[in-house]
């Protein structure tokens, strides 16, 4: 059975396993090759305007309920004075994160 090329002798199985490691190597060089290029400064990028949208988002948030949470305490015009300060603070928010979206980035 050896003298038609039906039964695999050890060098057809080694050039087997040579051609899978080649293919292999070539699957995970294009691999790198394509998380090597989302990984570039872009990406950082990103990153930093989605934490810079997240702070406006946070930050007029907190604030507007701070501040009118103070007016609260102080003005006796509970809970008035905490909505009305927490809309301001999102209103602003939403107008920061407009303006930080729409300008054109470096």
């Amino acid at each position: 059975m050896t003298g038609n090329g039906s039964d695999p002798g050890p060098t057809s199985e080694d050039s087997r396993l040579v051609s899978l490691e080649e293919r292999l190597d070539r699957a995970e060089a294009a691999e790198a090759k394509r998380t090597a290029v989302n990984a570039g400064p872009e990406s950082d990028a990103n990153y930093r305007l989605g934490n810079r949208v997240l702070a406006e988002l946070l930050g007029g948030l907190i604030g507007g309920a701070l501040f009118g949470w103070l007016i609260d305490r102080f003005a006796g015009t509970s809970p008035w004075g905490l909505l009305g300060m927490l809309f301001l603070g999102i209103v602003v928010a939403f107008r920061n994160i407009i303006r930080l979206t729409k300008t054109p980035r470096n």
